[in-house]
């Protein structure tokens, strides 16, 4: 017997923001309609795709509606570049250029703009990577939210490091390198006036810099992973599949920000399911857990690095389970859809 409802999608629906948040909705609409009309390649769905005949090169395209365009760490420009920047580290790559395209609103101010591409350039230049060429289209009033950015990123994979979702290993070590949470819980705060962003602000910053540390394990890192819509839970729920492993992870060994835990418990959140934009997941050989962490822990990004749980020898394929602190285990579903909407 099974406790897991059905994700619908027949011809009569409509699309619902729950389709572009990452969860089951997201992975129906993709394998029920999108994909089949693209000819997709089976296998899992990655953050980048290796470039066919150029191997070594990596391409990832993502679009940015975050609402509110400003909030406490960061902002629309930034996310966009941290964002795609990170999707590329996800497959050991090393970024080497973006593409940038606007979609602006009638009526959005020049002083908004000016301050957005401003921060997006900004961060560019910090991660070391320039932005080669771009687009920019106006709609008309009412025909879309203020402003919309889509990037796309070009990278180089480095090393011997060729992490991939399918590669996790029974026996992996499953490190985590910063808290969770934080991004999500956030925007809604800043979005829908909580109160919280007082205390908390979005962990989006850009983790290239920590994949390059990690590139002398070489193929110790089986998997990299940023648990960005749907959170933790999602992530860990597209490596066990993609794996066709089980994966367990602590309850006390997630570091989930104090404030981060009382904005959840108040809005009836599990804090694995809240979106994040500077943290990643890694599965690494259990011998070289140890070397991982030190590597992670090198930089300002990676200081509150950890490890959070292991990939079991046995148990159901495709299956997460958390350790709560009093013993039990309890599974960690895949999110149906986003609960906090609009949030990358």
């Amino acid at each position: 017997m099974t406790t897991d409802c059905p994700a619908p999608l027949h011809e009569d629906e409509v699309v619902l923001l729950g389709h572009g948040a990452g969860g089951r909705l997201t992975a129906d609409l993709l394998d029920h309609l999108i994909l089949p009309a693209l000819d997709g390649v089976p296998g899992p769905l990655e953050d980048a795709a290796l470039l066919p005949g150029q191997e070594e090169l990596v391409l990832s395209t993502d679009s940015f509606v975050v609402s509110p365009l400003f909030f406490p760490g960061g902002d629309i420009g930034s996310l966009a570049v941290h964002g795609t920047v990170n999707d590329l580290a996800m497959r050991g790559a090393r970024p080497i250029a973006l593409s940038v395209s606007l979609i602006v609103e009638e009526g959005l101010p020049l002083s908004v703009l000016r301050a957005v591409v401003g921060s997006l350039g900004k961060a560019a230049r910090a991660a070391g990577v320039p932005v080669v060429t771009g687009d920019t289209k106006v709609v008309g009033r009412g025909a879309a939210d203020r402003l919309f950015i889509n990037t796309t990123g070009v990278g180089r994979r480095r090393g011997a490091l060729r992490p991939s979702a399918a590669l996790a290993r029974p026996g992996d070590a499953v490190l985590l390198s910063g808290p969770v949470g934080l991004h999500g819980t956030t925007v809604l705060s800043t979005r829908e006036g909580l109160g919280f962003e007082s205390d908390i602000a979005s962990d989006s910053r850009p983790l290239h810099r920590l994949v390059s540390a990690l590139t002398p394990l070489g193929g110790a890192v089986h998997v990299l992973r940023d648990p960005t819509r749907g959170g933790l839970a999602a992530a860990l729920n597209e490596i066990a599949r993609a794996s066709s492993v089980a994966v367990e992870i602590e309850e006390d060994a997630v570091p989930v920000p104090e404030a981060v835990a009382a904005a959840c418990d108040l809005l009836g959140l599990d804090p694995l399911t809240v979106a994040n934009e500077g943290c990643l997941v890694a599965f690494v050989d259990a011998p070289r857990a140890a070397d991982a962490l030190a590597a992670l822990r090198s930089l300002p990004e990676g200081t509150a690095a950890r490890r959070i749980g292991e990939v079991l020898t046995a148990g159901p394929a495709g299956r997460v389970t958390q350790r709560t602190l009093v013993g039990a285990r309890r599974v960690v579903e895949m999110p149906l859809g986003e609960q906090l909407p609009r949030i990358c």
